[in-house]
């Protein structure tokens, strides 16, 4: 009986234990289930707020790492402004050490000015905004600053293959509160802080490559959001008018940065 008893209240305590840690394991998997929930509800929720928006416009400023052949790591830095109007018009500025350049889109013609060079191209790309991003990275190599987030899905691009997902509490930027979220792809972990209330509008947005070695990062950050611009090009410069291919320093490299191959 004795020995009967120590095996039962072995069993016992192992049954409470064995208890204990599964009310840890899905203790600890709930939450990360609701986490994830909040992270893919707040980022939609950006997503639907910035696609119902007309008109909009705002300024940034962007830092973007490369790595030198010998591994060091430098940020080149820019800033300018966004604006647009859905479904095709948008204009963009870009200033920084080894870039001013000044971009146009009315639907039709996309005209890229060279404002170091007093030189502009113009280039027949017809379509909405998604068609003229897919354009720009794709067949031209030149991405619009934050292009993920002003797409009318961005939520569906932003988690297009993401295997991880983590909602990071809050954070200040430029004073305003925002929900800190992290997310992971294959080749790549982005983050983004969106701010709280009744306009998430995305105040920062970081992504680090992880096929590139030192894991160098391009980041954005936002402020002063505003409605109703103008998007008509005025050469009030009287810049000369060149092909595409002739217009010079307006990606934000210098002429003597190569690009490296990836790890």
């Amino acid at each position: 009986m004795k020995k009967t008893r120590k095996l039962v209240s072995r069993s016992t305590r192992s049954l409470i234990a064995m208890g204990l840690s599964l009310t840890m394991v899905l203790g600890i998997s709930m939450e990360a289930s609701a986490d994830e929930a909040d992270a893919k509800r707040i980022l939609k929720s950006m997503s639907d707020y910035l696609a119902a928006q007309k008109t909009l416009s705002f300024e940034y400023d962007i830092a973007y790492e490369i790595v030198t052949q010998d591994g060091q790591k430098l940020a080149l830095m820019s800033s300018g402004d966004v604006a647009m109007e859905r479904p095709n018009k948008i204009r963009t500025t870009r200033t920084g050490g080894f870039v001013d350049v000044e971009m146009f889109f009315d639907g039709q013609v996309l005209t890229l000015l060279g404002k170091n060079l007093n030189s502009y191209t113009q280039v027949e790309i017809p379509g909405n905004i998604s068609h003229l991003v897919d354009e720009l990275r794709v067949k031209y190599d030149r991405p619009i600053p934050a292009a993920d987030l002003l797409l009318p899905n961005s939520y569906d691009e932003l988690m297009l293959d993401v295997i991880d997902i983590k909602d990071l509490g809050s954070g200040v930027i430029n004073g305003v509160e925002c929900d800190f979220l992290a997310f992971r792809k294959k080749e790549v972990d982005w983050q983004i802080w969106i701010a709280q209330g009744e306009h998430p509008y995305p105040l920062r947005y970081t992504i680090t490559s992880k096929l590139i070695s030192n894991g160098p990062q391009y980041t954005i950050q936002t402020r002063d959001w505003q409605t109703g611009v103008d998007f008509s090009f005025k050469n009030t410069t009287q810049a000369n008018k060149i092909e595409l291919k002739d217009l010079k320093g307006t990606d934000g490299l210098p002429e003597n940065f190569k690009m490296g191959v990836s790890k």
